[in-house]
């Protein structure tokens, strides 16, 4: 795959402070076996004399010890939409490609020691789960999964999706959503259905959506007469794109679209990432993982 010499030097930072039995390069929420020194306390039977503080001794007349932040292995989540309304595109590629395309980069980018992906195929009929493995196996696994469902009612909206995702996976780690955020309903403002998942998934999770759009999904073209048909549900409708007016209001909703989604990304607590079907996705995404990596740590809840 080309994308793995374009990351082989780029990995995805992680935020937060994670779970983990395992240890690896990530700092987890308790002491324990680790590199960085957490903690100064009094010497007990068990302590490791090598961490021995020799000036805090010297100074209290009995020996302290630091204990350590324990580094864990890296658990990712990426739940990825697969559902009809993804089966669009006028590129050279639809979204559904492009979500395809970000799973597994995201496989090559979690790479570190330890460091396990799993994925979520959001269908037509459900959530198909693929157990955690190594990163490159789980590029492979995304590249290799059966096609997209292109028509018909899903029986699993983004939102069960979440919920599902939070109970199937509730160790602490990284989760990737990658999905057109389209209401089922086709309400174009919040709240929507997806908001209180999320945030919920957010406060335990360090949380990344990457949103799929497409060029015609923004503003239409002038083309004359056209008919729309919804993918999902089959409705159909006839629109003159030549009438400027029913372009110009096509584009205010689609911009409104956009923010309302944004906003509600933003107040969940997840960074959001947008990637168009006519995007350099290698190089868009390169820029997002460079900012994430400028992007101060956030403070992580000490547990005892």
């Amino acid at each position: 795959m080309t994308e793995e010499l374009a990351f082989r030097r780029l990995d995805l930072t992680v935020r937060r402070r994670i779970d983990g039995a395992f240890q690896g390069d990530h700092p987890g929420l308790t002491v324990g076996t680790g590199s960085d020194a957490e903690e100064l306390v009094r010497y007990q039977p068990g302590h490791d004399v090598r961490r021995i503080d020799w000036n805090a001794s010297a100074r209290a007349g009995e020996p302290y010890v630091w204990l350590t932040r324990a580094e864990h292995a890296l658990e990712t989540w990426v739940l990825v939409d697969r559902t009809p309304s993804m089966a669009f595109g006028t590129t050279t590629r639809e979204k559904a490609d492009v979500a395809t395309w970000v799973a597994a980069a995201v496989g090559l980018l979690t790479r570190g020691g330890g460091d396990r992906v799993g994925v979520g195929l959001v269908g037509r009929d459900g959530v198909r789960w693929q157990a955690p493995g190594p990163g490159r196996i789980a590029a492979r696994r995304m590249l290799r999964a059966p096609d997209h469902d292109r028509d018909g009612v899903s029986a699993t909206d983004l939102a069960a999706a979440l919920t599902r995702l939070a109970a199937q996976a509730p160790r602490r780690g990284l989760r990737v959503i990658v999905s057109d955020l389209l209401d089922p309903t086709g309400e174009p403002s919040g709240p929507f259905g997806w908001e209180g998942p999320l945030r919920k998934l957010a406060a335990r999770h360090d949380v990344i959506v990457v949103e799929t759009v497409d060029p015609r999904e923004l503003e239409l073209p002038d083309v004359g007469d056209v008919l729309l048909t919804d993918p999902e549900s089959g409705a159909q409708r006839e629109v003159s794109t030549s009438d400027r007016r029913i372009r110009d209001a096509y584009a205010a909703g689609a911009a409104a679209h956009r923010e309302a989604t944004a906003a509600a990304v933003r107040s969940a607590g997840a960074d959001h990432l947008v990637l168009r079907t006519d995007d350099d996705l290698a190089r868009v995404l390169t820029r997002f993982v460079h900012r994430r990596h400028r992007t101060p740590t956030r403070p992580a809840r000490r547990t005892r």
